[in-house]
């Protein structure tokens, strides 16, 4: 998006923190917690080597985008299954659990398109980015409620969110717009 928007280098980074973190930030914020963001280095430092990959080597990323996309449902899912769970934990209820988990995997994404001035992709979900993140949150406060914690019900949550946002990539699969609404070309 950066490279697209013609941003510097700053700019870049800027928008590759707040995708990154955005969600989770988001999160731990709302959850009253320091966000996890800010207790280790790692999280600042893959988006800005992101960035400086993307800045010198943009061409080169474009033609793997198709792995990169696999890596983002990866990162959907799992950031679907531990936001809902991380929610869980500090004592929300399932519900509430369920859609913070959503915002932590597609909140960096929103800020994102915002901060260029776009309206964000989850607001028109081409290719369903939402809807999966939406039932793999689901299925973790399922889970949850049926007292199945911890490494393997994660998995499962963040399996089925990935399957789905892999399948929708596929095969095109898309959210249904209004009555007498035809898709963008």
């Amino acid at each position: 998006m950066g490279v697209r928007k013609r941003l510097d280098i700053v700019g870049m980074a800027v928008l590759a923190e707040v995708t990154a973190l955005g969600g989770g930030v988001v999160r731990d914020l709302i959850l009253n917690v320091r966000p996890a963001a800010f207790q280790s280095l790692g999280y600042v430092l893959v988006p800005l080597a992101a960035t400086v990959i993307v800045a010198f080597w943009h061409p080169h990323v474009a033609r793997v985008m198709p792995v990169v996309m696999v890596l983002d449902a990866a990162g959907l899912g799992l950031f679907s299954a531990v936001g809902t769970e991380k929610a869980l934990e500090a004592g929300l209820n399932p519900l509430h659990a369920a859609l913070l988990g959503v915002a932590t995997a597609v909140g960096g994404g929103v800020l994102r398109d915002i901060l260029v001035g776009e309206i964000p992709t989850l607001l028109y979900d081409r290719q369903l980015y939402a809807v999966p993140a939406t039932l793999g949150s689901a299925a973790m406060a399922v889970l949850y409620i049926y007292d199945l914690h911890g490494w393997r019900a994660t998995l499962a949550a963040a399996v089925l969110a990935f399957v789905l946002r892999i399948a929708a990539m596929q095969y095109g699969w898309r959210a249904p717009l209004a009555r007498g609404v035809r898709p963008p070309e």
